[in-house]
């Protein structure tokens, strides 16, 4: 399960890559360090064009989940978008995509700790995007904030290639990395998008970097 990814590019690459006509984030920062229910940037489907939003990372929970909970973390992967759960938000309002440069696995360790393995498809760490969905929702994501009203996100992951698969073994994020692809999960039948739910091929990703001291910590 991919719980933490960055975005450090520019904005002008996601624009350009995205084929974005309206940018609402302002000065978007580098973000090295992305955990569950912090808020990224989004691209997504709306009146005006595609637009550059920033959104919270996890989608609702199913309630059968929350059965005696009063916070609702959310779902950050989602790996059967076809489940009753995430089917009414499979239409093309409800489709995004995620820009990141990297993304982190949990790598075992003799010693039992799971410092981070970070994937990208090279030492440069190109501009690179997620296949998701977003939604707005009312829920308690934070005891301390209360009910809040918020923009959500969560993508899709599939079986993992050779090199997530190492390891993670049972599932990697559903990327995209053109802006064909982008345009069909975009705008495509839910059955023609689904079709880009593989897996990349193998030897395409890489190790650019593991866990040190200095990694930004979870912000809950």
């Amino acid at each position: 399960m991919c719980n933490l990814f960055s975005m450090t590019t520019n904005q002008q690459a996601i624009r350009d890559l995205a084929k974005i006509m309206v940018d609402r984030t302002g000065n978007l920062p580098p973000l090295p360090g992305i955990y569950p229910n912090m808020m990224a940037p989004i691209v997504r489907n709306s009146a005006e064009g595609r637009e550059l939003v920033m959104a919270r990372w996890g989608m609702p929970t199913p309630p059968r989940y929350l059965v005696g909970k009063t916070v609702d973390r959310g779902v950050t992967n989602i790996r059967n978008p076809q489940s009753p759960h995430w089917r009414p938000w499979l239409d093309v309002v409800h489709r995004c995509v995620v820009p990141f440069t990297s993304f982190a696995e949990p790598e075992p360790q003799p010693d039992g700790s799971r410092p981070s393995a970070w994937f990208a498809f090279g030492e440069t760490r190109p501009l690179a995007f997620f296949a998701g969905i977003w939604c707005r929702w009312t829920s308690v994501r934070k005891a301390k904030d209360g009910e809040t009203t918020d923009d959500l996100f969560g993508f899709l992951t599939t079986q993992a290639n050779h090199e997530v698969g190492a390891i993670h073994p049972e599932a990697m994020p559903v990327i995209l990395t053109s802006k064909e692809e982008i345009d069909r999960w975009m705008t495509a039948p839910i059955d023609d998008a689904l079709r880009l739910q593989h897996p990349l091929p193998d030897g395409t990703l890489t190790i650019v970097a593991r866990a040190t001291p200095e990694d930004p910590p979870p912000q809950q």
